[in-house]
């Protein structure tokens, strides 16, 4: 058992800087690189790029982080741990065999975690008595049925841990927990007990801390002008222990902060009832964290309790429903406002004189509202305003009708209030709108598979 080991975080989504990965591993020691790109619409994109070409599907400048890390993954010792793989692992893992091959690296070992894709076995699923209903409405999975591009079970950490036991140097999986990702190297190396939910919970809130990424070490914080160097943001590391003890820290000489309240914030993030952060392996006790700051860019993190896990996998699933389509233009003194509300109502009639519908329509008014749920008080005397967008959205069965609507907002400019201008991008088109499904599935009805490969 090692006295510790360092477990550094390269991404946060998918598209974050391109740079982070390769500064973890080369600004300093680190045990494990691990890698989250997958949020719930991530899967429906790569979807659509599988269908549209059978190699892609998955993260592919992944395989360019990799490129530039060979020389310490294969003579340094450094593991790395990703969901990059998305709904195409496999060809992920061919990619990487075809840049180690072309770098003469040989013995690297790559493990490919998947059997995460349920799409393929709806039918089967649902003959067996699985409705999949959705966890918010309780509606049957079959009323989307025909529309869904992905449907995807959230693993946890234990098909990581059979890779590394394979002596994995390389880990791609498909749809697993983010936490997992941080979590599996913590039991392989401590020897942890599945069963010891403490301990689970422990390496359960390390992934959520580092999941994200910069987030915990400055970026989109509060107090961001406390934080020093944006520009060479410094990306979080675990330095963990086997009692389930750990320290949330960077590399030294990178910009950006880690403090009790970079810290804090980041525990709040997307975490619903704190007592009850349900993971597939285990459930994890918010309100039981210690945090303390203990040094420089430094914060101690203990005392974590945990409680069995339940007998279900999250469903993420997605699928299309309807179209969108938005545009904006921009109203200039005097009275912006006035005219950018008389031309949104105008936009909403004329699209009824045409004989168009929408299930949905908002309008904002960018710089009074856009960010509220809730318009403000617009009655007030804005006629000071020098410039005001208006940025109309509309969703709605047809894409025909949608896109004939599309038509309509240009000519406003010539055709409706004075002022009009900032008219960009051409006219709109409308797109799909993906929507969101989650559900749960018996762990029973679905099983990981790893397989190791070797250049």
């Amino acid at each position: 058992m090692k006295e510790k080991i360092k477990i550094a975080s390269g991404q946060g989504f998918w598209g974050d800087l391109p740079k982070a990965p390769i500064n973890q591993v080369k600004k300093g020691s680190i045990d494990y690189l691990v890698m989250d790109y997958l949020a719930e619409v991530t899967m429906s994109i790569m979807q659509k790029q599988r269908m549209r070409n059978e190699n892609f599907g998955y993260a592919r400048d992944f395989v360019d982080v990799i490129e530039a890390i060979l020389n310490e993954i294969k003579h340094d010792g450094v593991k790395v741990i990703s969901n990059a793989g998305g709904v195409n692992p496999n060809a992920c893992k061919d990619a990487i065999l075809q840049v180690a091959q072309r770098a003469g690296v040989t013995g690297l070992k790559i493990a490919v975690v998947d059997g995460d894709d349920i799409l393929p076995h709806l039918d089967k699923l649902l003959k067996e008595g699985h409705k999949l209903q959705n966890m918010e409405t309780g509606e049957s999975i079959k009323t989307v049925k025909d529309d869904l591009l992905s449907a995807n079970v959230y693993f946890g950490c234990r098909p990581i841990v059979e890779a590394l036991e394979k002596d994995a140097d390389i880990v791609i999986t498909g749809r697993v927990t983010d936490t997992g990702l941080t979590l599996a190297p913590m039991v392989y190396e401590f020897g942890w007990d599945f069963k010891d939910y403490n301990l689970m919970a422990a390496g359960t809130i390390a992934g959520h801390i580092i999941e994200c990424g910069a987030q915990v070490s400055g970026g989109n914080f509060t107090d961001w002008e406390t934080v020093d160097d944006f520009v060479e943001i410094g990306f979080p590391i675990i330095e963990a222990y086997p009692d389930g003890t750990f320290f949330v820290t960077k590399h030294v000489n990178t910009g950006g902060l880690i403090s009790e309240m970079t810290v804090k914030e980041q525990l709040l993030y997307e975490i619903g009832n704190p007592k009850e952060y349900i993971t597939p392996d285990c459930i994890a006790d918010f309100t039981t964290i210690q945090v303390q700051q203990d040094g420089e860019n430094r914060v101690k993190i203990w005392g974590i309790e945990g409680k069995p896990d339940t007998p279900t996998y999250k469903i993420s699933a997605s699928y299309i429903d309807g179209y969108k389509l938005s545009s904006t233009l921009i109203y200039s003194w005097p009275e912006a406002l006035k005219k950018a509300k008389a031309a949104g109502d105008i936009l909403l009639k004329r699209a009824e004189k045409l004989g168009i519908s929408f299930r949905e329509t908002n309008i904002e008014f960018v710089g009074l509202n856009s960010c509220n749920e809730d318009a403000m008080e617009l009655e007030k005397d804005q006629s000071d305003l020098n410039e005001v967008q208006m940025r109309i959205s509309v969703h709605g069965e047809s894409k025909e009708d949608l896109d004939r609507f599309g038509k309509e907002i240009a000519p406003l400019i010539l055709t409706g209030p004075s002022g009009a201008t900032g008219f960009a991008g051409g006219r709109p088109k409308a797109s799909e709108v993906v929507a969101y499904w989650p559900a749960l599935l018996g762990k029973k009805a679905s099983t990981p598979r790893v397989n190791l490969y070797e250049v």
